[in-house]
């Protein structure tokens, strides 16, 4: 069993007006086993959340503490919050011209690892992994995200998912720009991680579609940076009916 616990943690990013907050306390534990949304309007920072576990620079951390399995994430490079078994799926994808997906996934693994896989039983994982998600075995071969369409960046995102197997999956908008079929697609990738072993995952998401096919057992409604309210999958469902005005509301008196 792994745990990813976040404990009021605070977020500040630098503007041409000095430090902004942006997350204002938050506290989550993510158990291995569960799936948590969380759901909430534009510059909510859902995000941010996200991109300060991976380690990105631009988020300062100011207060709080984010572990796993009682390890001090914040004190770990980016590297190394990856080997310990932290996996981001980015809302953007970025290009890396000239670095084919073989080698990129298989360098990755490696790093995790810390031994090269063998080269023919790797071959044959990444091709089922590409074939799962629909993507030709010839995907391979190509430059990482460069020319890719969106729904091709999200599904080899996924296959990334799948091959390095972390303990923690945080997936950023994992739905954005996917048609009904490459959600479909992208969504039971995220079922097949999830019902691999003991996984956790934290799926970000404005819209409770994604939610039709990835049932969560937790969702979160993010508000003004913090946690505004928590509940079980009933709660995506009142989102969808009534949306976040009663909560935008609230943190605006």
């Amino acid at each position: 069993m792994s745990k990813l616990e976040i404990i009021d943690l605070h977020v500040s990013v630098e503007t041409e007006d000095g430090p902004k907050e942006i997350l204002k306390g938050v506290t989550l534990t993510i158990n291995s086993g569960e799936t948590h949304a969380i759901m909430g309007p534009n510059g909510s920072g859902k995000s941010t959340l996200a991109y300060s576990i991976a380690g990105h620079p631009r988020y300062a951390v100011t207060g709080g503490s984010v572990t796993l399995d009682g390890e001090d994430v914040l004190a770990m490079s980016v590297d190394e919050r990856a080997r310990a078994g932290l996996f981001l799926a980015m809302q953007y994808p970025v290009e890396v011209p000239g670095v084919s997906v073989s080698n990129f996934l298989r360098t990755a693994k490696t790093a995790i690892d810390g031994e090269a896989p063998k080269l023919r039983t790797w071959v044959k994982e990444v091709n089922a992994a590409l074939e799962d998600l629909d993507l030709d075995t010839t995907f391979a071969q190509r430059s990482v995200n460069e020319g890719f369409s969106g729904g091709e960046k999200k599904r080899h995102e996924i296959a990334q998912l799948e091959l390095l197997a972390p303990k923690m999956a945080i997936l950023d908008e994992t739905d954005s720009g996917l048609d009904i079929d490459a959600l479909k697609t992208v969504s039971d990738g995220v079922n097949r991680f999830a019902e691999g072993g003991e996984k956790g995952v934290l799926l970000i998401t404005h819209y409770t579609r994604i939610l039709r096919y990835i049932k969560p057992d937790f969702v979160h409604v993010f508000v003004d940076g913090k946690i505004a309210e928590e509940g079980g999958p009933e709660l995506a469902d009142q989102l969808e009916a009534e949306g976040y005005e009663r909560f935008l509301k609230a943190a605006a008196v």
